[in-house]
């Protein structure tokens, strides 16, 4: 073989022992969840679901009553901003729709200058919340009655649990990378290294806790001034020794994306969050998760480049291999975790090969949108809104 060639093997067998190692871990975690025709019917009942509101969004009433229906025992808790005419107007004809569910409306004015907005509406609901059991659930995200069920279930054991993400797309480009982003990444990244570390941080868009707890633990007070709500939750509760439980539940994502500049402002902040999260971290740490997750997109790069290079032959089969394979581990992921097979190749191949380019985009600009907020993060504790 000549220097592309060895060149070309040695970057697959480091991307498919990286790809493997991830794999394997996310599947023994999978293998231990009950299978889906066993999983307890469940409506809810004892149970009080947090949603912050944000209106703008065309799935919002469609996402909203998908889990009003699926768990009509629980009590839902609408956190609405006063200034959000469009929230407020999908709140008042869902409720019209819904009598029969237990729906309590909340509205809430701006928060201050240097507040997280959802947790300073989550923070002045908690007293309002009479239920047993508290889930924070995002207003893009649906929720079956099996999933709350299993988390239900597993608080038994945990102080909190968070659900798996998947992502439904609606085809539109923006959305269709951000689905692959999502599905390529969630099962490897959320319970792959479960074997061997217990979880540094938690899925924000769905967690459960026994809200008793929550309360002995300082509520969400204490979070108020953190930008990712979620991280410091995972902190605050880590640093008082409590337990965080990855569930293998699956809640599903569905926002809508049209046009690529959204799915890129998306990514930004995800990325972002995702190096406030490294940076406090040990440095043995953070070099394990970037070998695990950043350095794989750089291996598949480079197999790309070489395999276009002339002239043409092992190289491009090395590539075509790898390809096959990666599509075969992440397809067959999918299913076990959210019942079905969420791959799209060439999306998912483009999700993948543009993720050291959002990194990039992160660690030059601090300046992020998130909804209708425009901020500049110096750190997850210090943020100003411009």
């Amino acid at each position: 073989m000549d220097g592309l060639s060895i060149a070309s093997a040695l970057l697959a067998l480091a991307y498919l022992l990286l790809l493997g190692l991830k794999a394997a871990g996310a599947a023994s975690v999978l293998r231990r969840q009950p299978p889906r025709h066993q999983q307890t019917p469940f409506d809810g009942t004892g149970v009080a679901i947090l949603q912050p509101i944000l209106g703008g969004d065309p799935l919002l009433p469609q996402v909203l009553q998908h889990t009003l229906q699926a768990l009509p025992g629980a009590h839902f808790l609408w956190l609405l901003d006063q200034a959000d005419a469009p929230g407020r107007a999908t709140a008042e004809a869902l409720c019209s729709a819904h009598r029969q569910h237990r729906i309590t409306c909340l509205l809430h004015p701006a928060a201050p200058q240097g507040i997280n907005p959802k947790t300073f509406k989550l923070e002045a609901a908690l007293p309002r919340v009479e239920e047993p059991v508290l889930l924070v659930l995002d207003d893009d995200a649906r929720l079956s009655a099996p999933a709350l069920a299993q988390m239900v279930d597993e608080l038994r054991h945990a102080d909190l649990v968070t659900a798996l993400p998947c992502y439904r797309d609606d085809g539109a480009a923006g959305a269709r990378l951000m689905a692959q982003f999502v599905n390529n990444n969630a099962a490897p990244t959320y319970l792959g290294l479960l074997p061997w570390l217990s979880p540094l941080s938690i899925n924000g868009m769905c967690y459960a806790m026994h809200t008793a707890r929550l309360r002995a633990l300082g509520g969400f007070a204490p979070l108020r001034h953190m930008l990712a709500d979620d991280l410091a939750l995972a902190r605050a509760l880590r640093s008082q020794h409590a337990c965080l439980h990855q569930s293998t539940a699956c809640v599903e994502v569905q926002t809508h994306v049209p046009t690529l500049p959204r799915y890129v402002q998306q990514m930004h902040r995800w990325m972002l969050f995702a190096l406030l999260l490294l940076r406090d971290e040990r440095p043995a740490l953070r070099a394990l998760i970037g070998v695990l997750h950043g350095l794989p997109p750089l291996l598949l790069w480079s197999m790309l480049v070489l395999a276009v290079l002339p002239p043409f032959g092992l190289p491009g089969v090395v590539a075509a291999a790898v390809l096959v394979l990666r599509a075969g581990t992440l397809a067959v992921l999918q299913r076990r975790a959210s019942g079905r097979a969420r791959h799209r190749p060439l999306a998912s191949l483009i999700a993948e090969l543009l993720q050291p380019l959002h990194l990039l985009h992160a660690a030059c600009s601090r300046r992020i949108r998130w909804r209708t907020h425009v901020y500049r993060v110096h750190g997850n504790d210090q943020f100003d809104e411009v």
